[in-house]
């Protein structure tokens, strides 16, 4: 049997060494590179995504430790209303949830956001905050999700067709709503709501399927909405509120240092955000009206229509005859700890008071 000198065996050994030393190298980036599979917000919210939303995820996936494939959801065909199952199936690691139209799953999530419960962003932003901790708590419970962010596009308001001049107007017209609670403040109104996705509004203004849509002013604008309708209705029945969940297994996946480094870096998208419904909805409202002090959107030349006390007392009542009764008898016999919950921390917000009929 051949023999190597001592001295020959031990380059050997040095040199397989050297040459394991890429591989292992490799498998050890491979195994601390987390891939994140995300769907973002729809494509025609373009400032949000484009300025916001789309930057944050490549900056994440500039980190040593992640790899993100970002696409906002219409482009990948993912449907708004499914997003709890999806995060929950582990379908994507990461998904921005229009919640109002994810809460068909569960009811208590609309609590966060419901028709006519806010009077302003300021006060919708201290519901928030006061409901966060629970609505975590059941989005792990029920979807096995993290809640990474909670924000809002902005006051929704109407693009109309048709002379309107008080919400008296709106009765029998074709409301495009996006949530149940909408829905229902809308019928208080003597309006049909009509459910569609924000990317599927633009025609259906354009071929009268509806006479109006809600969204935020800003994100009509950006949608092109003024291109198909004539009057503008700032009468706030939401504000449409968002976030960003993580699937549950993936979030435990990271170790401490990991997840404080990601809460950190969702909190600022999540101020980014809010720092957007702030800045962008008065601008948009005057250029989609032609004011002269139109700066940051496409000007268009909408009516603007005056609301009224009435029209606000009206939405007022319609809120606590309709929308919250009947979300509190929903809610509660899916979940009954869910207007107790609510009472504590939005009712005491708001001073409003949810109870089944």
């Amino acid at each position: 049997m051949m023999t190597f000198p001592l001295a020959t065996r031990t380059g050997r050994l040095a040199l397989g060494a050297l040459v394991a030393a890429p591989l292992w190298i490799a498998t050890s980036q491979a195994q601390a590179d987390t891939l994140l599979r995300v769907a973002g917000n729809f494509s025609g919210n373009k400032l949000h995504v484009d300025s916001v939303e789309r930057p944050f995820f490549a900056e994440l996936d500039a980190r040593d430790d992640l790899t993100v494939s970002y696409n906002p959801m219409d482009a990948i065909g993912v449907e708004a209303a499914d997003a709890l199952r999806n995060i929950r199936s582990g379908a994507f690691d990461v998904m921005s949830v229009q919640i109002g139209m994810a809460s068909r799953d569960e009811p208590f999530f609309e609590g966060i956001d419901l028709a006519g419960v806010t009077a302003d962003l300021d006060q919708q932003r201290e519901a928030v905050d006061a409901f966060r901790a629970d609505f975590d708590a059941r989005l792990q419970e029920r979807f096995n999700a993290k809640l990474m962010t909670l924000w809002p596009f902005g006051p929704q308001m109407m693009f109309c067709n048709g002379d309107i001049d008080s919400a008296d107007d709106l009765a029998g017209k074709k409301v495009r709503v996006f949530t149940p609670s909408m829905s229902r403040l809308v019928e208080g109104l003597g309006a049909v709501p009509v459910t569609l996705q924000f990317s599927e509004v633009y025609l259906a203004l354009q071929r009268g399927v509806a006479d109006c849509g809600v969204t935020a002013p800003s994100a009509g604008s950006n949608g092109k909405w003024p291109e198909v309708t004539d009057h503008f209705v700032p009468l706030p029945l939401s504000y449409s509120v968002q976030g960003h969940f993580m699937n549950l297994d993936t979030w435990n996946g990271f170790d401490a240092e990991q997840q404080a480094s990601l809460t950190e870096a969702f909190a600022r998208l999540e101020d980014q955000m809010w720092e957007l419904a702030y800045s962008v909805n008065d601008d948009a409202i005057a250029c989609n009206t032609g004011q002269p002090s139109c700066k940051n959107h496409t000007a268009y030349d909408m009516t603007l229509v005056e609301i009224d006390e009435d029209s606000r007392t009206r939405i007022e009542q319609i809120t606590t005859e309709a929308v919250l009764p009947v979300w509190a008898d929903t809610c509660d016999a899916r979940y009954p700890e869910c207007t107790a919950l609510w009472n504590a921390s939005v009712g005491e917000v708001t001073g409003l008071t949810a109870e089944a009929p």
